[in-house]
This record gives C-alpha cells, structure tokens and sequence, in this order.
C-alpha cells in the first residue's frame, strides 16, 4: 500500500477543525499589534472595547441574530452557561459537551437520526444539535421550536456544525464555535434572546462569564464568518460524489436517506474497524475521524449510532469524512482510492 510519502497531504477532518483562514489570521495579527484590555479605563482600553463591540455587531450580522451575542471560549462554554443548572433534556444524539451538562432524560431518535417531536411532552430546557457532529443529519429545528414552544420550553441549539452555512433557527439560546468556521480555536460564542434565562455570575460579557476578554479572537472569529460560504455549493457536489462512490464500492452512508449538512459524510465499512482504517488512511496521508473528534480517541462505540439503532459492531466500522474550503476533487478521488484499496485488502485477507 502506498504510504504519504507518495502523495501530499489531504486533510478531511475539517468537522473536528477547520484550518484558520488567511483573512482571520490577519486580522487577529493587526489587532495584537495594538491590543489593551478592552476593560481597562483608559484610552487604549476603551478603543479595546470599541473594536470588541464592533466585532461582536458584525458576528450577529454575519449570523442574521437580534438577540444578545456573549463571547466564551467556545462551544463548550457556551453550552454549559446556556445549560448550567437547568436539569435539560437533551437529545440522544447530541455532542458530548451537551451531555455532561444537560440532565439525564433523553429525547430518542429514529434510526434516521431524527428526533422524536411526540417525547416533547412538558416544559423543559430542550437541548437539540441542528446538525449533528458524527452522521450531519440536519434536524427539523422549526418543528422542534413549535414542539417546545407548545408545551412552554426553551430551545437550546447547538450550532456549533451549521452555524454560517445554514440559517439560524428560531431558538432561545444557540452555542456557536469559531474554530469550526474558519476562525481560530478557543472562541466561541453563546447567542441569546432574553438575558434573564441564565444565571449571571459576574465578570465580563454583561457578568455571565469570568475571564479577560480575547479581542484579537473575537475580531477573528468575526473575520472569518465576513468571508462567507459560497464554497457550500461545491460540498454539495464533492459528498454526493463521495456517498455514490462508497456505496458502489461496498460501503454503506450512514443516515443516507436524511437530510444532511454537505460538509460531513459518515461511511461503514464493513468488516474493517474504524481503527483500523484510521491508521491505513493516515499511513496513505489522508486524515479523517471515526465520529466526533472529541471521542475518536477513545474509539469506545459511537452513543449516536447507538441512538440510531446500530449494533456495537457495526458502528464500530464507521468513519467521519468531513470537508472544508479547500477540498477538491482530487482528494475526494485519493480518499476513495485509499478506501477501495483497504476494502480489497480486507475481503482477501
């Protein structure tokens, strides 16, 4: 089998992180030049604070939100401020961040990955993943909203996967990730639509977290999501390639039937464990993910395909395709190369 040495690089794991874009690295680069403390008193600090809120308007008019826009850390932060101490109910199927915080009743999914609208029975924080991490499957957050809005809940959606490349739901509180955006790592962002439903804890962004502010990521993030997704169009076109060419080649595209975000494609091969295929895509230079880059270490057996109805051992040889701005063609065509050859060396073992 033909090692990285034989090829360059093709990176496909961009739902784990996507690479920061040239237009926010520059723009995180100017600011460090002239960076203060945007809550120092004086004038290097109040212009600190100038560019903060001209970065936190821009990122709600990149998102089209009219709500409150609080910056953390990330997604995870976000979800455990929006979460805290609410005893929420989470679906089956969300990202681990959201089951460590949420509490421990679950709303079920069918085996196509979506979430059953008749379990949203009383009033709650309902947390729901728009698209989900591992499989992409798109939920029917418009129902969801009516769902929980008819029995007097709260929705939380966790847009850390579609946020800039589908449009916002109608929900009360929603996590965003920059790093997944084309932003850099450690900021995100908790969008809010009435202040009152959190609990605030003093510090900064209007005293809901601790923690000086990091101007440069927030002006980054905000850079990032200027730059737009106009390559979404040719996702669209390089996953449908891949999911007819994996299902020719003996695959089998997890949640085929669902609506699905372009950008993340969820593959068995069956016979071949996830770890192993790992390892032989990495050797061939291609770098993908079995599930969520958070557990994927771990490989312990995917709680999402679980929900699904998969047995252990089938969701056992799943990967995660996922693509970025730059993915081409060609390293859809080398990723199935490499697909195909492990699947012949398997069946002829």
């Amino acid at each position: 089998m033909e090692t990285m040495a034989d090829h360059a690089r093709i990176y496909l794991d961009h739902a784990a992180t996507t690479p920061v874009i040239p237009a926010a690295r520059e723009a995180m680069a100017d600011t460090m030049a002239r960076w203060a403390n945007p809550s120092s008193p004086h004038s290097e600090g109040r212009a600190a604070r100038a560019a903060l809120e001209n970065a936190r308007a821009r990122v709600a008019a990149a998102l089209n939100w009219d709500g409150e826009v609080l910056f953390t850390s990330g997604a995870s932060e976000a979800i455990a401020i929006g979460l805290r101490g609410q005893d929420a109910v989470a679906s089956a199927v969300e990202h681990d961040a959201v089951l460590a915080v949420a509490g421990a009743r679950r709303l079920p999914v069918d085996a196509d990955g979506y979430v059953d609208l008749d379990a949203i029975k009383s009033p709650a924080r309902y947390a729901v993943q728009s698209v989900n991490n591992e499989t992409g499957v798109i939920q029917p957050m418009a129902k969801i909203a009516d769902a929980v809005r008819a029995v007097g809940g709260i929705l939380f959606a966790d847009c850390s996967q579609s946020a800039g490349k589908l449009a916002l739901p109608d929900a009360d509180l929603i996590s965003v990730s920059a790093h997944k955006l084309g932003g850099p790592p450690g900021m995100g962002a908790l969008l809010v639509r009435n202040l009152g439903l959190l609990t605030p804890t003093g510090g900064q962004e209007q005293g809901y977290r601790r923690g000086t502010e990091n101007l440069p990521s927030a002006i980054g993030f905000a850079a990032s999501l200027a730059a737009g997704f106009a390559w979404m169009e040719t996702a669209v076109r390089l996953r449908e390639t891949l999911d007819a060419a994996v299902t020719a080649s003996g695959g089998v595209v997890v949640a085929e039937e669902s609506s699905r975000l372009a950008t993340i494609g969820s593959y068995r091969m069956p016979g071949v464990a996830a770890s192993s295929q790992l390892i032989n895509f990495d050797m061939a230079g291609v770098a993908v993910s079995a599930g969520s880059a958070c557990s994927s270490g771990t490989l312990k057996p995917s709680h999402v395909l679980g929900a699904m109805g998969w047995d252990d051992r089938s969701a056992s040889e799943v990967i995660r395709v996922s693509f970025g701005g730059d993915t081409s063609e060609s390293d859809v065509a080398r990723f199935l190369d490499v697909w195909r050859s492990i699947a012949t060396r398997a069946k002829a073992a």
